[in-house]
């Protein structure tokens, strides 16, 4: 009698992303110098150049050691990465729209960013779970780049729902260097806004 066959066992999927390794002071870091410009998408009623310490985001400080500053390369990045989640929702209503707002933001000097969208992963041990995965390991790797003695002013690296594209996170000790350019509601540019809404197939509820 032959014997009954057994269940293909599943794939495994790749493990969690390892946390920052115990000698990342004294890797070089892989450092991008630039000032921009970007473009923020952010709450009306507060300045394009404030940072935050809420310790809810990917690169967030995990003890608020740090406040940080989110920007896009430019405003389809921007939208996507603050209403892409959650991912099945593609809905977005005219009264949520109409709180943001869209700045350009640039650095009066060249930031040092360390670049997180390729092979400078590797050389300090990490992937791109770092940029893609849970956020608290993200936090933990942020905390130790950010306490580097190259003392970076930030990271830069792959969006993550768009990762055709490039966002950057500064820190707070880049404050004084970074400037804000004109803000507009999202709302008062309605060519622009139907374009962003087609390009990140997303409909508007009115």
């Amino acid at each position: 009698m032959a014997e009954p066959k057994s269940a293909p066992r599943p794939e495994a999927g790749p493990a969690p992303h390892p946390g920052p390794p115990a000698h990342l002071h004294s890797l070089h870091l892989p450092i991008t110098r630039t000032r921009g410009p970007w473009v923020r998408l952010h709450d009306c009623g507060r300045q394009a150049t404030f940072f935050r310490q809420t310790g809810r985001n990917r690169f967030d400080a995990p003890a608020g050691e740090y406040g940080v500053l989110y920007a896009a390369e430019n405003a389809f990045c921007a939208f996507i990465e603050v209403f892409g989640d959650p991912l099945d929702l593609r809905l977005v209503s005219r009264r949520d729209l109409s709180k943001k707002c869209l700045s350009g933001v640039s650095a009066k000097r060249p930031l040092w960013l360390v670049d997180l969208r390729g092979e400078g992963l590797r050389s300090i041990h990490a992937d791109a779970r770092l940029t893609s995965g849970p956020h608290d390991v993200a936090r933990q790797w942020t905390v130790a780049l950010w306490s580097h003695p190259d003392q970076p002013d930030g990271l830069t690296y792959r969006a993550r729902h768009d990762p055709s594209r490039e966002a950057v996170a500064i820190f707070d000790r880049a404050k004084t260097a970074v400037a804000a350019k004109t803000m507009r509601p999202l709302t008062g540019d309605e060519t622009l806004l139907s374009r962003i809404l087609d390009h990140c197939g997303f409909g508007l509820v009115e």
